[in-house]
């Protein structure tokens, strides 16, 4: 009902948005408003499947759809979404909403934070850099080479089994993305994955 309700609202300013502005502009350019009627409505259209595109990739389902393909990779099980972690990062992601800083909670859980400078940075563009770190991971050394790693061996550290992401706008149009994970991973001298699975 609230989906409907919000499809409504939209559409109805639509119905009163469109025509007011085609008439402005076709005053302006001397072309007749239903001349430029479609033309806004194409307009409209497209920003509705970019913001519905938008919020797709910050759903739980592309967070654990990106983890679960990196552990997948090293023979790690998946992870489940836990509401609870969930809470815990969303109360945290709204602490920096003022400053958009790269500080860690310090928790009770392992932690993955990203900002991206820019409104579209999404929680799926955040979790895609962390995997990129994948080639700096020496498995056999147990530690990183030529770069940080520690985002991705949070990701697929074996025993963390649940996880929690938010995503938040803060200052200048950047996006705050913050995914916990419970029970924390990255101990020293442990690796995440046990080395017959790679």
């Amino acid at each position: 009902m609230v989906f409907s309700l919000t499809f409504h609202i939209k559409f109805s300013i639509s119905i009163y948005i469109i025509p007011s502005f085609s008439i402005f502009i076709s005053s302006l350019i001397g072309i007749t408003w239903t001349q430029t009627l479609p033309i806004m409505v194409a307009f409209i259209a497209t920003f509705i499947f970019l913001l519905a595109l938008t919020n797709a990739q910050n759903a739980p389902g592309d967070y654990l759809a990106l983890h679960n393909r990196a552990r997948a990779q090293v023979g790690v099980g998946p992870m489940q979404w836990s509401n609870t972690v969930a809470a815990y990062a969303q109360a945290y992601a709204k602490k920096r909403k003022g400053d958009c800083a790269m500080i860690h909670s310090t928790g009770p859980y392992g932690e993955n934070i990203a900002a991206g400078y820019y409104p579209e940075f999404t929680g799926a563009d955040a979790v895609k850099l962390w995997v990129n770190e994948k080639p700096l991971y020496d498995h056999a050394s147990n530690k990183c080479v030529g770069g940080e790693c520690g985002h991705y061996t949070q990701m697929v550290w074996r025993s963390s089994v649940r996880l929690g992401c938010a995503r938040v706008p803060c200052k200048a149009n950047s996006q705050f993305v913050v995914c916990n994970y419970d029970p924390p991973g990255n101990y020293i001298g442990e690796k995440p994955y046990d080395s017959w699975v790679v």
